[in-house]
């Protein structure tokens, strides 16, 4: 089985060439490396042009976007640019962060995983972030989710799914949908990805509010919601966000902002998340 990897990045000098070169050296390399250089600012490109040099495997595409960050439509609009790039000659497809340094057996692991169970949709690793001079599990890491950062896809699920959605919660969404078609999601702890650039750092007000838009957008339901901002806000050490969050959920609802799924898979998502939370109360 083959790999590609797309990446998405936007002024990440500080961090790309260090991702760049844990790719390069993985025991099993992928077909193909697509980087789009999503209008960067910085030396994002000349640096990703340096490893192209070296390695004809690895190309840097050029996308023209706003320098507003808002988290989910910006990164995968990048993505889907990268996606147009490559041919079909692959069985797995890879999203990954700019800000990212992967353990050398990473990729060798993970397609193990697709070659030895073919009704695997997903895998994935487990981030870590410094902290105190110690890489440290991401707190937002739950043992049955891939974080955004580094999801790995079957092409075959990929497909059916009709590829990711370019909104904030695109990266629950997949694994919704990979659950709603029946295919397993692998996460291997023992990956450590070091994840240099923890998520949300930087997220203003109004991306605070795609996350209460996401949860809407998901079908979760307000009661749903709640449970799932509380535990996020708890996560993240701010209890001040769930307001942010439930605003978002009133807003979307009141614009009736499209939904990412459809009503069947929202019935399945609301009752697989009720599921869940039943479970973790037993």
């Amino acid at each position: 089985m083959e790999y590609c990897i797309i990446v998405p990045a936007y002024n990440e000098q500080a961090f790309i060439a260090q991702t760049l070169q844990s790719i390069v050296e993985q025991t099993k390399l992928p077909n193909k490396v697509v980087v789009v250089d999503d209008n960067s600012t910085d030396e994002t490109a000349a640096i990703v042009l340096e490893f192209q040099a070296r390695y004809p495997w690895i190309q840097l595409i050029h996308k023209q976007s706003e320098n507003i960050h808002l988290p989910g439509s910006k990164v995968i609009q990048a993505f889907q640019e990268g996606f147009n790039q490559l041919d079909a000659s692959y069985d797995v497809l890879v999203k990954l962060d700019a800000d990212l340094i992967l353990p050398t057996r990473y990729f060798e692991e993970i397609m193990a995983v697709f070659e030895k169970d073919a009704a695997v949709g997903m895998a994935g690793g487990f981030a870590y972030i410094e902290k105190n001079g110690r890489w440290v599990l991401e707190n937002l890491t739950d043992k049955d989710h891939i974080r955004g950062a580094f999801k790995s896809y079957r092409k075959t699920f990929y497909e059916q799914m009709g590829g990711l959605k370019p909104a904030m919660g695109w990266d629950t969404v997949d694994e919704l949908l990979c659950r709603f078609y029946h295919w397993k999601i692998v996460t291997l702890p023992h990956l450590h990805v070091k994840h240099l650039k923890p998520t949300g750092a930087v997220y203003n007000k109004a991306a605070r509010y795609k996350q209460g838009e996401a949860f809407y957008r998901l079908q979760y339901g307000i009661a749903i919601t709640a449970i799932a901002a509380l535990k996020l806000a708890l996560k993240k050490q701010k209890p001040s966000l769930f307001f942010d969050y439930i605003q978002g959920y009133y807003q979307a609802k009141k614009q009736q902002v499209p939904y990412l799924v459809t009503d069947e898979q929202g019935r399945f998502i609301r009752n697989y998340r009720w599921k869940k939370i039943k479970s973790k109360l037993i």
